[in-house]
């Protein structure tokens, strides 16, 4: 079955009720031809070796908000078997639309858990999948979508408590923005359990953009710095700033990029776990300057997504 096909028997079942028997992949789809290069490989071919989920399910757009200029975020209503961990990313599956997009998903488990929905920041591209979605979605659009990734935020409440250092890079942001959300909602159940779920140390953001106008969730990340002041805290990074810095984020905004000196103040090698999202020269370069540090390899995790 071709995967427009498939799609549109999707998109039929969405319009009776999230009941129906879920959906398997075509086969032979994942696995990249030989000769193509990392750049030409499409989102499937990319992810390949990635863990994901067998089960593909239906699921219907419920809310656009223009995150920014370039970016619109999604709210997606979905089937009640969906699960995910903070910082894991989305196949997504557009009817009529050959290509596979892959998607980091900007939500917390916990919006799921509550109100059945989860939240993808997606950018202004030509590529089909985020074309469409800037050109053609619409408030009851259907897609179909499968989680995959090695990257994420879930500890259980026995596991030692971490030092969270977060360094994300234009929309690298939007799992590493799911793995704050989901930090919240722990101190949130730590609180209310009397102190009987998972504690987690501190978190610390680094979060660097263009500009402020693509800062995303720049309001929602301050309040959490407010909310939590002894547990999270956050410095943005501007790079081609010319216009004046509102005077509410003045106090988190750096100009310039996000540097050794600033990195080396937030590493513990026995309590610090990052997590890294970006380009991957940007990735490449605070890798080896972490492990520089003292921070063991295996406590550098990151998803490049270019």
């Amino acid at each position: 079955m071709s995967i427009p096909s498939f799609l549109s028997t999707t998109a039929r079942s969405l319009s009776h009720s999230f009941s129906h028997s879920l959906l398997s992949p075509a086969p032979g789809r994942l696995l990249p031809p030989k000769s193509a290069s990392r750049r030409q490989m499409d989102h499937l071919q990319r992810t390949a070796s990635n863990s994901r989920q067998n089960a593909l399910y239906p699921a219907r757009v419920c809310g656009i908000i223009d995150e920014s200029e370039t970016v619109k975020r999604l709210r997606i209503a979905v089937h009640p078997d969906f699960t995910f961990k903070a910082g894991q990313w989305v196949d997504f599956f557009i009817p009529g639309v050959e290509k596979v997009g892959g998607f980091s998903l900007c939500s917390s488990p916990r919006l799921l858990q509550q109100e059945g929905v989860i939240e993808l920041a997606i950018k202004y591209a030509k590529h089909p999948p985020a074309h469409w979605v800037h050109t053609t979605c619409t408030v009851g659009s259907s897609v179909a979508m499968r989680v995959g990734g090695d990257f994420f935020f879930d500890p259980s409440p026995s596991d030692p408590s971490v030092d969270l250092l977060l360094v994300a890079g234009g929309v690298g942001i939007n799992p590493l923005y799911s793995v704050l959300l989901h930090t919240a909602d722990l101190l949130h159940l730590n609180r209310a359990s009397g102190s009987r779920d998972y504690s987690i140390g501190s978190a610390h953001l680094c979060y660097s953009a263009k500009n402020t106008q693509e800062l995303l969730f720049q309001s929602s990340i301050i309040e959490a710095c407010r909310e939590f002041p002894d547990k999270f805290s956050c410095d943005f990074h501007v790079t081609q700033q010319s216009a004046d810095v509102d005077p509410h984020l003045q106090p988190f905004i750096n100009r310039g990029r996000i540097t050794d000196e600033e990195l080396r103040t937030r590493v513990d090698p026995q309590r610090t776990l990052c997590y890294l999202c970006g380009p991957p020269p940007m990735i490449e370069a605070i890798s080896k300057a972490l492990m520089d540090f003292g921070l063991p390899k295996d406590k550098i995790l990151f998803e490049k997504w270019w």
